[in-house]
């Protein structure tokens, strides 16, 4: 998953979602990994409205994408 993470459709996805598999992977328990799996199969073009706000998430992914989003902001503040 940390490469399928890293290799995205979308260069801002990569940098996204390659921090984030990099730092939560090794943590995550059997449903986060089958969600953040399932999560990865999604387009780039939907993933990144729904990271940013722009667009509603699906409910079955609202509390992952949340803690992607903080998790990115976070790693961006100076």
């Amino acid at each position: 998953m940390a490469m399928r993470s890293w290799r995205r459709g979308t260069k801002e996805m990569d940098m996204i979602l390659g921090p984030f598999a990099d730092a939560h992977l090794a943590a995550m328990g059997p449903d986060d990994l089958d969600l953040l799996d399932r999560l990865l199969w999604e387009n780039d073009q939907d993933l990144l409205p729904w990271v940013l706000g722009q667009v509603a998430a699906p409910d079955s992914y609202g509390d992952l994408i949340a803690k992607i989003g903080r998790f990115a902001r976070n790693r961006l503040q100076p």
